[in-house]
């Protein structure tokens, strides 16, 4: 068994999420709850997905070296900082994040 074998056909670990955008995948940030304001900080509920050319999407997921039954579980993000953080860590040099609930914003990255 490989390391880019596939959990289910509709989701994707970390690893899997840069390499389909390495290979031009849109990645998409879906906002879940309204972000709020504490302090200096945005807290809300974001998770993301890749989209490929062909319309197909996957989720992010959490990495669990086991593959039993409820151990994929899909990848949330409770911060702005945290969002930006995974986006940089991707390889994006700007990060745009929706602030409403249902709302999605989307990244590609761009050869140089």
């Amino acid at each position: 068994m490989t390391a880019t074998t596939e959990i289910e056909p509709n989701v994707t670990t970390e690893q899997g999420l840069r390499a389909l955008a390495e290979e031009g995948h849109t990645i998409e940030v879906l906002c879940k709850a309204k972000p709020e304001r504490k302090g200096p900080s945005w807290y809300g509920l974001w998770i993301m997905r890749t989209v490929g050319n062909d319309g197909q999407g996957k989720t992010l997921v959490t990495a669990r070296t086991r593959l039993t039954q409820n151990a994929i579980k899909v990848r949330e993000f409770k911060t702005a900082t945290g969002v930006i953080s995974f986006l940089v860590g991707v390889g994006f040099s700007q990060a745009s994040i929706p602030m409403k609930n249902g709302e999605k914003t989307s990244h590609r990255l761009v050869s140089d």
